[in-house]
């Protein structure tokens, strides 16, 4: 039953990317009457019709937008089970880490490698989607170690903190807070902590801004149109000392709370305490 309820959620994104049944059914090698009746189930079990046939081809209905998120997200759920299976099966003990913002992705990165020179090959899912509840997916076992710097509430995860991150405000030109009209702020979906202490430096009526989630992009954005914005420290370095980028004066460092979060019963504990301390040693040398 869970095989069939995959295909058929394949069959769906397939559809989506494809624009037509005909073209799903090359995609996936199947006949065009399988992907139908994959569909039709579906839309039975699920009550609503998913798309729309016209002279265009075929197209999400708006069941079928809504539904889209949830069956990208269980496609990457059956990956990660799948994946771990097989890899037990070899005798590994894959490890699944997340990062809930896009500045720790390059954490990810280290840490996988820090492993490697300590214990040799070690099997990773590096996970890159911040639109992922990571406090959520780590008590449903979808991740088995998330970094994040809000810890939900009530979910029995154990916690480790980690260096705090530091941000500092940086402008494609000179500036002094207090002293002149302030350029368009790059604002990144950092969390209700980091908006907070955003409040006390720059009140919401003295600036411009555009909202970016991905910290890379963002950086890259003000050193292409211009404006400001905080940026981790380790981001910003190169730029500052080269002098394409300015430190804003008058303007505080922000210190972003860094944890790891995991389940204490998880069967990979002794693994995941691996990370924890790799994480530790990779934090304190940036």
């Amino acid at each position: 039953m869970i095989t069939m309820q995959i295909n058929s959620f394949e069959t769906f994104l397939a559809i989506d990317a494809c624009g037509s049944f005909h073209g799903a059914a090359r995609a996936l090698n199947v006949t065009q009457t399988a992907v139908s009746a994959r569909i039709k189930a579906l839309e039975d079990r699920l009550g609503v019709a998913l798309f729309e046939r016209g002279p265009g081809g075929t197209r999400l209905s708006e069941a079928g937008r809504q539904f889209r998120p949830y069956a990208e997200q269980m496609m990457r759920t059956w990956e990660f089970v799948s994946g771990d299976l097989k890899a037990s099966l070899a005798g590994r003990v894959p490890l699944r880490l997340g990062a809930q913002l896009s500045v720790w992705d390059p954490v990810l990165v280290d840490v996988a490698v820090w492993l490697e020179a300590e214990q040799g090959t070690v099997p990773f899912t590096l996970n890159y989607d911040h639109a992922m509840n990571m406090g959520e997916a780590v008590a449903r076992r979808l991740l088995d170690l998330a970094i994040v710097n809000e810890v939900p509430a009530g979910t029995g995860l154990a916690v480790e903190e980690l260096p705090p991150e530091r941000l500092v405000l940086v402008a494609d030109r000179p500036l002094r807070l207090g002293r002149e009209a302030l350029p368009l702020f790059i604002n990144l979906e950092f969390g209700s902590e980091y908006d907070a202490r955003l409040r006390e430096v720059l009140p919401r009526r003295s600036r411009q801004h555009i909202v970016l989630g991905n910290a890379l992009m963002g950086l890259r954005y003000l050193q292409k149109r211009g404006g400001m914005g905080y940026f981790p420290a380790y981001m910003t370095a190169e730029a500052l000392a080269a002098g394409t980028l300015h430190a804003v004066e008058g303007a505080p460092e922000i210190s972003l709370s860094c944890r790891a979060l995991y389940l204490p019963d998880n069967p990979a504990l002794e693994h995941i305490r691996q990370v924890v301390r790799g994480l530790q040693e990779v934090r304190g040398s940036g």
